[in-house]
């Protein structure tokens, strides 16, 4: 297929756009293979190029043989309208345009399989954080002869959504492990997915396929039981609810007997399924949208949406989960349904928890590659659509459907970064990254130049041949000009774990990200967190200049000290316990919640 049948009508003038902010303009419009391009063609006002695969939903409002009004909606939120005036045809041919764009199959045929980048790239994101390089950081040093990585999966036979390499106890075989994926749903059967410094280990995997009947499977068994040492115990945290739990079971799936897995406690930790979030955000959405609601409705709205009760779901579970690796010392076993969604999204969090490393910019990237990307979330298929077209399809020419699986969308990733986002609010100094970092995760994931969130598991990114024919998004923001922009003035390393607290009122929206196309405060919350970075930066720099004052000054005190006790004025010197007076005050800006209790 070729973009110019998709493009009857490429250009239009004297076309009225409207946006979230200021008056209406008067532009160019163009449609391009992968853009749609606005020009106001005068100077101080930039052109507005929107990517065709971030167009969610494109509303029409004929207005007879004039033309009409087009309202293109956005998986990033943004909402923009388009008044055409240049005849019925134009306005039909660039509504007809962007549906058909905007729901292309074939992914080869999207902007990452065409951009070259005008600059060098120093790094190469696709080879930065495979899994034998990160090995050695998923394990404390000196154990590695517990743990070995298996490439039993390497032609993607055994697990479709697994990649080719895993990291699996040493003394576990590949024929036991063929044999328990049978037993797993999807092939999906137990993977490390961190180990802690005190010793415990966190698997991921997907639900047995133990049925009514109550089957066994004695492999899988084994590979479940060798991660615990001598004497230990140790968890299998279900993020399902009993009920969906025990309904699976007679379609076939269902939990691990009791009776075979005798040293795990099984514990259910219900987090909503991946189905309900698209529409909770819908509804978020559209209430951040409505600017004349009053402060009732708005707060009514807000909790009717049931936004932030999953994050406050997801964020318990994976307390509770980081409570029984680093408190009890447990090993824990994690899994929902098919362990493609909540499964990640709380292993993902555990490790924002308990590893320091996760909490900067490299440690976050290769945590979103290895327990999302490589660990098999379908974002092609999750991110086909977002809010704005619940419920909804776009048809292609030759009638053909978009691709578009009712109930199969979903914005998972999404309420993971608002979980990182949350706690980024509650420690701000133990990130090194701002949470400008988690938007361009969000918008590079539903749309982008970059390929790396392109299909659906890795065995799609090698049948699509994405690192020799796309760029990494790890490249371009690991580069020296764009890095600085990504980092947190404010960060302190903090190598503690972090206990986040769960209250609701601990719970905020997330402002930067959903308020910023809001026609009423857009404007007002960019510019004073543009202010609020600034002052921020300022004041790391006088602490900065402050504290090499005070350290310049202990060095002058403790020479006054040695002269004075030489000539007898002292007896003994006292800048010691002003030393320690002053690492008291500075030593830690941020305190560990030990006291949290995490129902």
């Amino acid at each position: 297929m070729e973009f110019v049948e998709l493009i009857k009508t490429s250009r239009v003038d004297n076309v009225t756009l409207h946006t979230h902010i200021g008056k209406p303009v008067e532009v160019s419009l163009c449609v391009s293979s992968h853009h749609l391009i606005l020009s106001a063609r005068k100077e101080g006002v930039e052109e507005l190029w929107i990517l065709h695969q971030n167009i969610d939903a494109v509303e029409r409002k004929p207005n007879g043989m004039v033309g009409g009004t087009i309202v293109v909606k956005c998986k990033d939120f943004r909402i923009i309208q388009l008044d055409l005036n240049s005849g019925y045809e134009k306005f039909v041919n660039v509504a007809n345009s962007l549906e058909w764009l905007s729901t292309l199959d074939n992914m080869t045929l999207l902007y990452p399989f065409f951009y070259r980048p005008v600059y060098n790239m120093l790094e190469d994101g696709w080879s930065a954080f495979k899994t034998e390089s990160e090995f050695s950081k998923l394990l404390v040093p000196g154990s590695n002869e517990e743990w070995r990585i298996s490439y039993v999966n390497k032609n993607f036979t055994i697990c479709r959504s697994y990649p080719s390499a895993v990291v699996v106890p040493k003394n576990i075989d590949d024929e036991t492990l063929i044999a328990a994926s049978k037993f797993r749903h999807g092939g999906r059967f137990p993977v490390l997915s961190y180990k802690h410094e005190g010793g415990s280990v966190l698997l991921r995997a997907s639900q047995p396929l133990a049925g009514p009947g109550v089957k066994r499977c004695k492999e899988d068994e084994k590979l479940v039981n060798s991660v615990l040492g001598p004497g230990k115990k140790g968890y299998i945290v279900d993020t399902r609810s009993q009920s969906l739990a025990q309904s699976a079971k007679a379609r076939g799936g269902g939990v691990e007997p009791e009776a075979h897995y005798p040293l795990w406690k099984r514990v259910q930790r219900p987090i909503d399924r991946q189905a309900v979030y698209l529409d909770s955000l819908s509804k978020l959405v559209d209430a951040c949208n409505d600017v004349s609601c009053s402060i009732d409705k708005w707060m009514s709205r807000l909790e009717s949406s049931s936004w932030l009760s999953h994050v406050k779901d997801s964020l318990n579970c994976a307390c509770v989960v980081a409570q029984c690796i680093d408190q009890e010392g447990a090993s824990v076993l994690l899994h929902g349904s098919e362990g493609l969604d909540s499964t990640l999204l709380v292993t993902s969090l555990c490790q924002i928890i308990l590893n320091p490393d996760c909490r900067t910019v490299r440690g976050l990237e290769a945590l979103v590659e290895r327990e999302w990307l490589q660990a098999g979330h379908p974002f092609s298929l999750r991110h086909k659509k977002s809010c704005y077209s619940v419920g909804g399809s776009s048809v292609v020419p030759g009638g053909n459907k978009s691709g578009v699986i009712k109930g199969q969308q979903a914005c998972t990733f999404l309420l993971f970064l608002d979980c990182v986002f949350q706690i980024h609010c509650q420690f701000p100094c133990s990130f090194e990254f701002n949470t400008h970092l988690l938007i361009l995760l969000f918008e590079h994931s539903y749309s982008s130049q970059f390929g790396t969130f392109l299909g659906n598991c890795e065995a799609d990114r090698e049948r699509l041949e994405l690192s020799k024919k796309t760029v990494s998004l790890w490249s371009h923001l690991n580069r020296p000009e764009v890095l600085p922009s990504l980092m947190n003035p404010m960060y302190e390393p903090n190598s503690k774990v972090i206990w986040p607290s769960v209250a609701p009122m601990s719970l905020i929206l997330w402002r930067e990200l959903f308020l910023r196309y809001s026609s009423a405060l857009a404007d007002g919350v960019s510019t004073r967190l543009k202010a609020a970075s600034e002052n921020t930066i300022h004041l790391n720099v006088k602490d900065k200049e402050l504290r090499s004052k005070a350290a310049k000054l202990r060095r002058q005190l403790m020479e006054l000290e040695k002269e004075a006790i030489e000539i007898g004025v002292l007896e003994s010197p006292t800048s010691a316990l002003l030393a320690e007076s002053a690492d008291a005050t500075t030593g830690g800006t941020e305190e560990v919640a030990k006291n949290n209790s995490y129902p």
